[in-house]
């Protein structure tokens, strides 16, 4: 008689929540790493308030969710950056889907532009985060052979380019995550987090539209080609 693995039962419980529909468009939706009401996801997601608030109490007591209330409103967003991470390499091996078309002009450049720049929860994704990556590493500051370690003169860039690492959390310096439209790993973890709020403060990037696309300004394209010799091009 063979032992049934004790983590099975866990692993199918976690893949049945995530494996609906309108719970995985409100796991995408907050990638942006920001809270959302319960009214704008399931705006988002297209159902009524009272199916959403269904979905949304699985997701809370399975761990995925966080939330809070503030006066009428309640506020949800991913439990921590695990789930993030879980939440885009599912993405990323599930890909578009074949017979996904955009439907219409507007859909189709709001595509256009999360597979250009966006954020992955608190780190830069798309082709925007891919430049970064292939930037750092071909400058020797992110070694990239044997999953990614940021070097000794990687640690000195971000200091000199005044981007604060916090170091000694659980949270990993950096780490690979598969990115879903480019299907190749690009930062995250302390220093991809640093990078990408530190060219939200600094006007690099700006957020654009109402999910997670965000697009590299004058100031960014001067700054990245001066700090990393990325070419504007590569941006847009």
């Amino acid at each position: 008689m063979t032992t049934r693995d004790p983590q099975a039962p866990g692993l199918a419980r976690l893949a049945a929540l995530i494996a609906d529909e309108t719970r995985a468009a409100c796991l995408l939706a907050l990638l942006d790493g920001r809270a959302w009401t319960a009214g704008e996801l399931a705006r988002h997601a297209g159902v009524a308030a009272s199916t959403l608030s269904e979905h949304l109490g699985k997701l809370v007591a399975g761990g995925l969710l966080s939330e809070e209330r503030q006066g009428r409103h309640r506020y949800v967003r991913l439990a921590d950056a695990r789930v993030a991470q879980l939440v885009e390499e599912l993405a990323a091996h599930a890909g578009p889907g074949d017979d996904v078309r955009p439907r219409g002009l507007r859909a189709s450049s709001a595509g256009s532009a999360m597979a250009r720049g966006r954020t992955c929860y608190d780190h830069l994704a798309g082709r925007l985060g891919i430049a970064l990556t292939d930037a750092l590493a071909l400058r020797g500051l992110l070694r990239t052979d044997a999953g990614f370690a940021l070097t000794d003169a990687g640690s000195e860039w971000f200091g000199a380019a005044g981007i604060a690492l916090e170091r000694g959390g659980r949270r990993p310096l950096v780490r690979a995550c598969l990115d879903w439209t480019e299907r190749r790993p690009h930062l995250a973890g302390v220093a991809g987090a640093a990078l990408c709020r530190h060219a939200l403060d600094a006007g690099w990037c700006v957020r654009i539209g109402s999910e997670r696309a965000v697009k590299v300004t004058a100031v960014g394209e001067r700054a990245l080609r001066e700090l990393l010799g990325i070419e504007a091009g590569a941006l847009r």
